[in-house]
């Protein structure tokens, strides 16, 4: 990241500031854009930082393969993400898909507009479209199903899964007795670190927010319909988790899974039904799903400089 050579350390402290490039080799990259919008970038991937701020935000993938999963939008936010010439401003919550060795746009969840040259062109969820000069103007539907089992989808996933135990955990902590939304430490939506986790959590100021990949992010004021609060808050014993593509790794407790069959960090094997958690080698029998864009209540909005971060607690 400019003159900087990302390790271990770095996480949760270095900043991509305006200007300044993220390259990465064999490997990925998380960052954090305004609350509730991540960034991740898949391997022998360069994106450019044109703006950071919370009310205008503009990246540009200069090559490789990126991801923007969008937790909560707000009118007051611009989004933007610019891919051989042609920008997409992101208007809804979901997840977009950049893949600049295909000169392409895809859109799982959500709604972007596009411009670029003679082009405008609004795509919907679950519609690509070809950023070639001599292709289409028309977004096209895709096999979205196909798509799933990409490398950087799968990681994605994970990593969404990861932080929203995350969000369970922090969120859990303010809404404790004794500590509460008011309490210290509570800002309103923002970036929390959790260093229980290791990483950056979205919190919001108020009410449920879904992500495209179905996991809840909870404000400390409904955090107790989490369906693994049980474990978290004061007088709950706290447990060192680890992001890890191997499920041993992962630390005690019940975590979030998707179904089918375990990859990439992802258990998918025997027991397993639909979206729940991973309690062992086998997933418990309870599962929960998307529930659209989720309950939007009246949480403040806070901001905070784009940066690079992996994922006690405090506020960006």
């Amino acid at each position: 990241m400019g003159q900087q050579t990302l390790d271990a350390k770095s996480i949760g402290s270095a900043e991509l500031q305006p200007g300044q490039w993220l390259t990465t080799g064999n490997g990925k990259a998380e960052i954090l854009l305004t609350p509730g919008v991540f960034l991740r970038v898949g391997s022998n991937t360069s994106v450019k930082m044109i703006s950071p701020s919370i009310t205008n935000t503009e990246l540009s993938l200069e090559s490789g393969h990126a991801m923007v999963e969008v937790a909560e939008i707000h009118p007051e936010n611009d989004i933007r993400i610019t891919e051989n010439g042609v920008t997409a401003q992101l208007l809804k919550t979901g997840l977009y898909d950049f893949n600049q060795k295909q000169n392409e746009l895809r859109v799982f969840d959500g709604k972007a507009s596009v411009e670029g040259g003679a082009k405008s062109v609004t795509v919907k969820g679950g519609r690509e479209l070809s950023l070639e000069p001599n292709r289409s103007p028309k977004a096209q539907k895709f096999d979205r199903k196909s798509y799933e089992e990409g490398d950087l989808y799968r990681w994605g996933s994970l990593r969404s899964s990861y932080l929203a135990e995350a969000n369970v955990d922090a969120a859990g902590i303010f809404a404790a007795k004794g500590w509460g939304p008011w309490g210290y430490g509570w800002l309103g939506a923002s970036w929390y670190w959790d260093p229980w986790f290791d990483a950056f959590t979205f919190i919001p100021g108020d009410g449920i927010f879904y992500s495209p990949f179905g996991w809840g992010f909870y404000s400390p004021w409904w955090v107790y319909q989490a369906p693994v609060y049980g474990w978290y808050g004061r007088g709950y014993p706290h447990y060192y988790h680890h992001f890890s593509t191997n499920y041993r790794e992962w630390g005690p407790g019940s975590h979030y899974v998707a179904s089918g069959r375990y990859a990439n960090g992802i258990y998918r094997g025997p027991g397993s039904v639909g979206r729940g958690f991973h309690s062992g080698p086998a997933m418990a029998s309870r599962s929960f799903g998307r529930m659209g864009s989720g309950f939007h209540g009246s949480g403040g909005f806070h901001g905070g400089s784009g940066g690079f971060h992996g994922g006690g607690l405090h506020g960006r």
